[in-house]
């Protein structure tokens, strides 16, 4: 990227959220129209009520873990924009793992810094953090935790996936890819992690019979290995403590603030069902009938199509582990019951780490994947803003348009998924057969 290197576009990516920050305080002053996230507002008033000594969940709709709280009480002590500097500094610290991830993987210079560009420079995720929503911080701890397993740090992996699916539950869904690549990741007589036994530039050896090449088809067969393959000392390592950590801090929380947390914090995200109009094909059926209330079964065939996506893409890509997690949010997020547009960060942090396995050229066919996106996501604010600032009945429209959103996230995942080059985590780029970082020109 000429001249420019990993520090300077640091630094310019800080320079550019510090003034987003200051210009958030300058238009919430004097403009209708707020910069600020409202999420950031009830954050701050629970961190405030923490700050006085009393519940965070004293303040309405607040259903986050305490410990946001807790990380905001300086927006009370210090300055309200505490927490937008916080969040901002995740944000840089998911470009900084960006690249250490992509360098462990043998990715090139050039290549490694267009990926870390696409998230520090992409303007819905620098605005995400200076606007005071908290997902940066879920996206950085996401990609610490892909170090940690990739360096062979079980226990670190542990420990931070048990706090942040406490922090935020969604990444429960990571847990399987989790175990199945743990279970794989030491291969060979001194068992240690590939990655490990190749940066130190001994003799890495492959079981072909349990990892495919990067020239293979997606199916990783090691998931249908029989179960004793997948129960390993570092699986199990991992599930106990993670698990361990999340129970603690359940019953530390619920013996602190009682069933205020446990039905906030946690049962509200199992049962949500939010009839305001959001992007989810289920928002006008909710809407209809939030006031009778919904059948165990009602509630089931829900989550059915959720759960099967899931397993599916599992199944096809729990090697490539990175690649995983990438479209298993984005199937997530689109067959989720309630979607809003701060969801779609988690699976942008991803995108940075599958780039450099895409044989998709940004012109044309990049461009046209992220023009439909784009035009479904433009068409459905359309819509949306007829309903709520012009009071126009077009619910049905906006129903409509939430389908179109659907089917433009399933046509941009399926183009992902064609032009995504295998490619097992524990294997470097240079052996995976990898075009060069001109497919990106």
């Amino acid at each position: 990227m000429g001249c420019i290197d990993l520090r300077r576009m640091l630094g310019l990516s800080a320079l550019l959220r510090l003034l987003l920050v200051c210009y958030g305080e300058w238009q919430d002053a004097h403009m209708e129209v707020r910069y600020t996230d409202v999420d950031y507002l009830v954050f701050s008033d629970a961190a405030a009520m923490v700050a006085a000594g009393r519940s965070p969940f004293e303040r309405a709709t607040y259903r986050y873990s305490p410990l946001l709280a807790y990380l905001l009480v300086p927006n009370s002590l210090l300055h309200p924009s505490w927490g937008k500097l916080l969040f901002s500094a995740a944000d840089l610290l998911v470009g900084l793992f960006v690249d250490a991830i992509l360098k462990l993987r043998g990715v090139p210079e050039d290549l490694r810094l267009w990926s870390v560009a696409a998230w520090l420079f992409n303007p819905f995720t620098f605005t995400i953090g200076t606007r005071g929503n908290c997902e940066p911080i879920v996206c950085a701890v996401i990609l610490w935790i892909i170090l940690c397993i990739m360096n062979g740090k079980v226990f670190q992996a542990a420990f931070w996936y048990g706090l942040i699916v406490h922090f935020r539950i969604y990444p429960i869904i990571y847990a399987l890819p989790f175990v199945i690549v743990l279970s794989k990741q030491c291969i060979g007589p001194s068992r240690k992690p590939i990655l490990r036994q190749w940066n130190s530039r001994r003799d890495i050896l492959y079981d072909n019979s349990s990892t495919p090449s990067a020239k293979s088809s997606p199916g990783w067969q090691g998931l249908w290995a029989p179960l004793g393959s997948i129960v390993t000392w570092d699986t199990v390592l991992f599930g106990l403590f993670s698990g361990t950590l999340f129970f603690l801090l359940t019953v530390t929380f619920f013996y602190i603030y009682g069933w205020d947390f446990l039905n906030e914090a946690l049962l509200y995200h199992l049962t949500r069902t939010d009839p305001r109009h959001n992007f989810s094909i289920y928002f006008y059926h909710v809407y209809l009938h939030h006031q009778q209330g919904f059948t165990v079964f009602e509630k089931f065939v829900s989550f059915l199509p959720q759960i099967m996506v899931q397993l599916a893409l599992i199944f096809c890509f729990a090697g490539d582990l990175p690649f995983c997690l990438f479209v298993q949010t984005v199937a997530f997020v689109a067959f989720n019951k309630v979607i809003t547009a701060q969801y779609f960060v988690w699976f942008f942090c991803l995108l940075p780490l599958i780039l450099p396995w895409s044989s998709m050229k940004v012109k044309w066919k990049g461009l046209i994947c992220m023009f439909v996106w784009m035009a479904s996501q433009i068409h459905w604010l359309m819509w949306a803003y007829l309903l709520e600032f012009k009071g126009q009945n077009v619910l049905v429209q906006l129903w409509l348009a939430s389908i179109l959103f659907l089917a433009a996230n399933t046509l941009v995942l399926l183009m992902l998924i064609r032009y995504h080059r295998y490619s097992p985590i524990f294997m470097p780029l240079v052996r995976s057969g990898v075009a060069n970082s001109r497919k990106l020109e």
